[in-house]
């Protein structure tokens, strides 16, 4: 026991001369302080910390988003096609060749088209039933997805082909507040294989101004009298992308004088173009 407490007291004389010296040397005691002491936190505004978490959601769901889109698209591009479908598909195809040559044999009647000379023309259908044949005639009309509409001007090659290709357009003579409306609002144009919409006349200017016509005014009145540069225009200008109508189109491939959607609808266009524009 003796020597234990003579132990004890030894350690406790050497801390406290040790306590002693740190206190009395005030460089010691200012670096340990200056540990001690706790630094200051960055603030950051409760605003940007929500931004932050918004951002985070936002990237995850458009990379599930994404993930479901590229599963889908793989998913569908292994569709297996049975052979009946490819036959009938065939069928299909050679059967709209046979009726579209005696389309072309059949002789026109006579309408309103000998008075005007302005066509608006609509493409309502086409998929995989139409003859190659077919789809190289819409494309000469720059009608190659459904629900786009052209201006062309009416002679005997164009009346030709629509009357090949009757089932899947529908055209008629446009007013002059139809031509206006489609122009205004769903004009664009392609200048460079780049497109433009119609908002600012010095694209007008820069591409046809060689033949006087420098604003929309100019162009909304050389498509509606037709007049002796409408190619020029009609090739500035990109087909025009309309609507799906509600209730207007069926689908059906009868004339439209028969009740069906397609062929000549004459002055009935305006309507039309009213419910898609």
């Amino acid at each position: 026991m003796g020597l234990i407490t003579a132990i004890w007291c030894c350690t406790a004389l050497l801390l406290h001369q040790l306590f002693g010296f740190i206190i009395s040397n005030p460089y010691v005691t200012s670096t340990i302080m200056a540990d001690e002491e706790p630094k200051p936190l960055d603030y950051v505004s409760e605003i940007v910390l929500k931004k932050r978490k918004n951002n985070e959601d936002w990237a995850i769901r458009r990379k599930q988003q994404l993930e479901q889109r590229v599963k889908k698209s793989k998913s569908d591009n292994f569709v297996i096609k049975k052979p009946e479908q490819f036959i009938r598909e065939y069928r299909d195809r050679e059967a709209d060749l046979i009726k579209m040559k005696h389309r072309s044999k059949r002789p026109r009647k006579a309408s309103k088209l000998s008075e005007s000379k302005l066509l608006f023309v609509i493409r309502i259908l086409g998929k995989s039933d139409m003859h190659p044949q077919t789809r190289k005639l819409l494309y000469s009309l720059r009608l190659r997805r459904m629900f786009t509409g052209v201006f062309v001007k009416a002679n005997d090659r164009i009346l030709d082909i629509l009357q090949k290709v009757e089932p899947y357009v529908t055209y008629g003579y446009p007013n002059l507040k139809s031509v206006n409306e489609l122009i205004y609002k769903k004009g664009l144009a392609k200048i460079n294989k780049q497109i433009y919409p119609l908002t600012d006349n010095n694209i007008i200017e820069q591409a046809l101004g060689e033949h006087k016509i420098i604003c929309i005014e100019d162009i909304v009145n050389e498509i509606a009298n037709v007049g002796p540069h409408f190619k020029e225009v009609c090739n500035f200008l990109c087909p025009f992308n309309l609507n799906k109508p509600e209730k207007a189109l069926q689908g059906k491939k009868k004339p439209f004088r028969d009740g069906g959607d397609s062929g000549n609808r004459e002055d009935l266009i305006n309507e039309l173009i009213s419910k898609m524009n």
